[in-house]
């Protein structure tokens, strides 16, 4: 699991930036899927992590970008919580 930062800058203004936890899931032929819980339907890859990661952000960024033109409200990163369960 990792939390990676999101910064938007409109018309010269930063603007406070929003942290998403993304889940990087290692594939069996190589890279890495990713997966933002907070933001259904928003996955991406990479073949290297680095990659992933930066895709991820531009993924989220994208998607937060289709929500606004869609004036539709932005959500707020979730809290997520794990837990192991045996079965």
């Amino acid at each position: 699991m990792m939390t990676t930062n999101l910064c938007t800058a409109e018309s010269g203004k930063e603007e406070t930036p929003m942290e998403f936890t993304v889940i990087l899931e290692e594939c069996e032929e190589g890279g890495y899927t990713v997966t933002c819980p907070a933001l259904p339907g928003c996955v991406t890859e990479g073949d290297t992590y680095e990659e992933a990661l930066q895709n991820a952000k531009e993924a989220i960024a994208g998607y937060l970008e289709a929500m606004e033109k869609q004036a539709r409200m932005t959500p707020s990163p979730a809290t997520v919580q794990y837990a192991k369960v045996a079965v």
